[in-house]
């Protein structure tokens, strides 16, 4: 009987072994491959330098490493690149122990809620303890094991403590499969204890041979799709929700086929927007709290509402008020069955595309045709309210300052086919929800899962370096510009040109609107200077010069006031081959109408002042709009 032939193996310290490993995955989807972690993120300290950090100096000549300059943009720029691959490649991330891993805590929850692929290899503590306690360390009373990765747990969608460097053989490969499954991705966290990282285990070579990770589409059940077409039958008014799905699983088409064939509005979420093709029978526009009348006015009538990759937040939902009709049915389509059996819905748990194919199909095959009167309902209504915008929102009076709408609608029609502009958190995201045209392939990029200021100008990286032509606008606030302004130094170290558009309102607006709507009187909102008469923060407003700070981080920058100052900008901006910062002074209170949705934003239930008592009296009545679906 001869001897069992070993198995080759490959001596490598922990670090070398990730990066290794990492170098050769692959995401495959309709038969494209792609790399699956395409780069690496990271500032290095004790806790990540010569391990991880000396595993990619020797070992990373396919995984290229990038510097940032702070913890929690690079998690942004991680996700915003997953969203712009359309989650079929991601990037990691790794940082040091103690504060260099919590860092990154706010951009991990940020990922995780909008479902966005990104890998976290935070630096942890000594696992022998013999070193204890380390610089940085946590020391908790109640658990010995307990390192402030910890903090990871609930708002990643796998976590996990690698003590011995043959963990990985374990590890990794769940990882991979937690970033490529489309229901259960999100950011994925293991942590590294600083000395295991430097620990040497004989791997087996086949551990570091080329693995694609597949992305199958899920099909429908076709019970599922015959019930929904006896739905679609009896409805005089359907509708159908696009969201962010409808992109993940490349359904733009099959969503247009669909409801051309039968005659359906197309509303669209926030990260739904631009999923719906140009031509749609009638694109609503964005439905939210912060969307357009037309697309309110139509779900709120609706008798059936098929969901289509939404998980329905609130503010799409007016929590809970949108859906007005009583005899409103639903059907989700979603690779989520958490999402897809919400609002009491028929649910398809299944791939988009996949899911409106059998969908068109099955309906043509059951006679279904085109309700020419919904939808000419809906195109007349959508009309009206284009004109209304045209006339009142992309319109300045001589002498008057420009709003905010304006300025949107001015980058529009600036915006060429491949542009791509960003927003998160502030009047952006949902004015932009509200008014930007994604026709002719002007992307909209919009966060607003966790409405994360300072997502914003990191985004921009994220998608420029998976968008090499076109504009890149990163669309915000002065309050986020304030907050994290430095990825331009990064921008600027890596040729990623961004343009920033700040609009310069002197203070939280959107916040301070939410305050009048609910207090009647702002507080803290505004930037200004201390009042001596007060001691409120009530005094002059701040004079800054957000120009002087791009200019200062290696941009090219703009102060204007006026719409053709707006446009020649613009025009210039396209033209630099650096990042741009283009500051434009807005005027806060002119506004774009609302959607005429509701949201569910509480008022104090006692109060001295007689106006808060007599908006608490308003909100007791405007919750009784609330239904819900079971």
């Amino acid at each position: 009987m001869g001897r069992r032939k070993a198995a080759k193996t490959v001596r490598m310290t922990m670090g070398q072994a990730i990066v290794q490993y990492l170098s050769v995955q692959y995401s495959e989807l309709d038969g494209n491959q792609q790399r699956l972690i395409q780069g690496m993120f990271g500032i290095f300290g004790h806790g990540n330098a010569t391990g991880l950090g000396q595993g990619l100096r020797e070992f990373g000549e396919n995984l290229p490493y990038y510097q940032c300059r702070n913890e929690q943009s690079m998690v942004h720029t991680a996700a915003a690149f997953a969203k712009a691959n359309r989650r079929l490649s991601a990037l990691a991330c790794t940082t040091s122990v103690g504060p260099g891993a919590t860092n990154l805590l706010t951009g991990v929850a940020t990922a995780t809620i909008n479902r966005l692929p990104v890998l976290l290899l935070p630096g942890d503590y000594y696992g022998s303890r013999h070193q204890g306690p380390v610089l940085q360390q946590l020391e908790h009373p109640m658990g010995g094991d307990v390192s402030v990765n910890d903090c990871f747990r609930p708002v990643s969608r796998f976590f996990d403590r690698i003590l011995r460097p043959e963990q990985l053989l374990t590890a990794l490969p769940e990882a991979m499969r937690v970033l490529m499954d489309p229901a259960d991705t999100g950011a994925v966290t293991l942590a590294l204890p600083q000395e295991i990282q430097c620990h040497a285990y004989d791997y087996p070579a086949h551990f570091f041979e080329e693995r694609v990770w597949r992305l199958d589409r899920t099909p429908p059940n076709p019970q599922r799709i015959g019930e929904t077409v006896d739905l679609l039958r009896k409805a005089k008014r359907p509708v159908v929700i696009s969201g962010g799905g409808v992109m993940y699983s490349l359904a733009s088409k099959e969503l247009g086929r669909f409801c051309s064939a039968f005659g359906i509005p197309v509303a669209e979420t926030h990260a739904g927007k631009g999923s719906a093709p140009d031509d749609v029978p009638v694109l609503l526009g964005g439905l939210g709290t912060n969307g357009t009348a037309p697309a309110f006015e139509i779900v709120n009538q609706a008798d059936l509402v098929i969901c289509v990759g939404t998980r329905l937040s609130d503010y799409t939902t007016g929590s809970q008020t949108v859906f007005q009709n009583p005899d409103v049915k639903f059907v989700s389509i979603n690779v989520c069955g958490h999402d897809a059996y919400k609002q009491g819905a028929l649910p398809i748990v299944a791939d988009a595309r996949e899911s409106l194919k059998a969908l068109t199909r099955a309906a043509k095959a059951a006679g279904l045709r085109r309700r020419a009167s919904h939808t000419r309902q809906a195109r007349e209504m959508v009309g009206a309210w284009n004109d209304q915008i045209t006339a009142k929102v992309f319109h300045t009076p001589s002498g008057k300052t420009m709003g905010q709408g304006h300025a949107i609608g001015i980058i529009n029609e600036q915006a060429k086919a491949g542009d791509t502009i960003i927003a998160a958190a502030g009047f952006p995201p949902g004015d932009l929800l509200k008014l930007w045209n994604p026709a002719g392939g002007r992307n909209c990029h919009i966060e607003f899962g966790n409405s994360c200021m300072g997502y914003e100008l990191p985004a921009g990286l994220g998608v420029r370096m998976t968008q090499p032509n076109g504009e890149v606008f990163v669309f915000i606030g002065d309050g986020t510009f304030l907050l994290s302004p430095s990825e331009l130094v990064t921008a600027l170290q890596e040729d990623l040109k961004v343009t920033v558009v700040i609009m310069e309102n002197h203070g939280f607006h959107s916040i301070r609107g939410l305050q009048m709507w609910r207090i009647g009187k702002m507080f803290g909102t505004e930037f200004r200077k201390r009042s001596e008469r007060t001691d409120r923060l009530e005094g002059p407003v701040l004079d800054l010069d957000l120009a002087k700070i791009g200019e200062g981080m290696g941009a090219r920058s703009w102060n204007v006031g006026t719409p053709d100052q707006l446009r020649k900008a613009l025009a210039e901006a396209r033209k630099e081959r650096r990042s741009c910062v283009i500051v434009v002074e807005i005027d806060a209170m002119v506004r774009p109408p609302d959607s005429g949705m509701w949201w569910d934003f509480e008022v104090a239930e006692v109060s001295g002042d007689a106006a808060v008592r007599q908006r608490r009296v308003e909100y007791e009545q405007e919750r009784k709009m609330q239904k819900f679906h079971y």
